[in-house]
């Protein structure tokens, strides 16, 4: 049985440091938007959720290849219109033992950066336990970090005990494990819980490793990382594509600019396709170049 490309509806994620206006992906709104995700949670184009698709066909949806208890990938754009808080993320050992859940690792593509936009990765030097839970409780921490102005096309992997955090004038595409698990470290007086006892317990107090930069891929594309839990490329297409789909595993995309066609259905930036593991191959054709974010889950090779 193949099945078409399916279209997930998206989920409104409501942050203090977000934004109303989110053009030209969505239309403005009268709440602060910080985050929109795409996942098995989401409503699709079908009408019920992936998820309960996915209960009905399993593997025929997802791919032979696909052999994780939960939906591995969550897919977002991100919206800042002030800085997010300091914060870190467990790896899976440590969330398995203290929170009965996955780890996060995570990649952000820099889709939209203000003139002098900036984020933090890492400290700019080694620090003590004692000195980091000091610096968290009186702010200290923001000027430890090591910030850097960032632009259109960054790529950055953020591995689980990173201390990282995204300042305003920021629109992001990001991929990453499927688990909302975060510790605040300082988030500016806003009236939330910080996790500084699990912060420290996680965090690697000191400078970012760096990742690896883009490879080339066969099909013209690039892959901008690649992990255990996702992979993720880029593709454009400024006039057309012939898409082939993966027999053993599903693919997420991302529509982060331009608009078209997918095979028969009308695509726009914004959106995120749904494409089911050994579905038909498929043209794309872009009415304005296509620009998309391709993310699908790597494992069992």
């Amino acid at each position: 049985m193949r099945f078409r490309p399916l279209r997930l509806l998206p989920i409104f994620d409501r942050r203090p440091w977000g934004r109303r206006d989110l053009s030209p992906w969505f239309e403005p709104t009268q709440e602060l938007i910080g985050e929109i995700w795409y996942y098995d949670r989401n409503p699709t184009s079908e009408g019920p959720t992936l998820e309960a698709l996915i209960g009905q066909h399993g593997a025929a949806l997802l791919g032979p290849r696909v052999d994780t208890p939960l939906f591995p990938i969550l897919v977002k754009f991100i919206f800042t219109a002030d800085k997010l808080s300091v914060q870190v993320h467990p790896d899976d050992e440590y969330a398995r033992r203290h929170e009965g859940q996955w780890g996060k690792i995570e990649m952000w593509y820099v889709l939209r950066a203000d003139p002098g936009a900036r984020l933090a990765l890492g400290l700019r030097e080694p620090i003590s336990p004692e000195r980091f839970r000091a610096a968290a409780l009186t702010g200290e921490i923001e000027q430890l970090l090591d910030w850097r102005e960032i632009h259109p096309g960054d790529v950055f992997v953020i591995y689980p005990g990173t201390i990282h955090a995204l300042g305003p004038g920021v629109v992001v595409a990001e991929v990453q494990q499927n688990s909302d698990l975060t510790y605040r470290i300082y988030d500016y007086g806003r009236p939330r819980p910080l996790h500084l006892e699990q912060a420290a317990q996680v965090a690697r107090l000191g400078p970012y490793p760096g990742c690896p930069p883009p490879q080339p891929l066969d099909d013209g594309g690039k892959r901008l990382a690649q992990t255990r839990y996702f992979a993720a490329d880029l593709l454009e297409v400024p006039a057309t594509f012939d898409y082939h789909p993966d027999p053993d595993r599903f693919h997420l995309l991302l529509v982060l600019e331009g608009s078209g066609r997918l095979g028969e259905e009308p695509i726009r930036a914004g959106q995120c396709w749904f494409i089911p593991a050994g579905c038909e191959a498929l043209r794309l054709e872009a009415d304005q170049p296509l620009r998309l974010l391709r993310s699908f889950y790597p494992g069992g090779n």
